[in-house]
């Protein structure tokens, strides 16, 4: 089963929002943003999406 985030809706801080832009230019995965982020990929997807951000599509 997926992992549980305690975290649910918890609005971004600016600190979450840093990390995010520097792991994304790094050219970071999905799964490894949303674990240094602790957020689940959803949260992280969507956060992306909303400022404009694509992330690295690994396999």
């Amino acid at each position: 089963m997926a992992e549980r985030f305690e975290r649910h809706k918890q609005p971004w801080t600016a600190d979450e929002l840093t990390k995010l832009h520097t792991l994304v230019k790094k050219g970071m995965a999905l799964k490894a943003i949303a674990k240094a982020l602790t957020r689940s990929e959803e949260s992280v997807k969507q956060r992306a999406k909303e400022d404009g951000l694509s992330i690295a599509k690994l396999r």
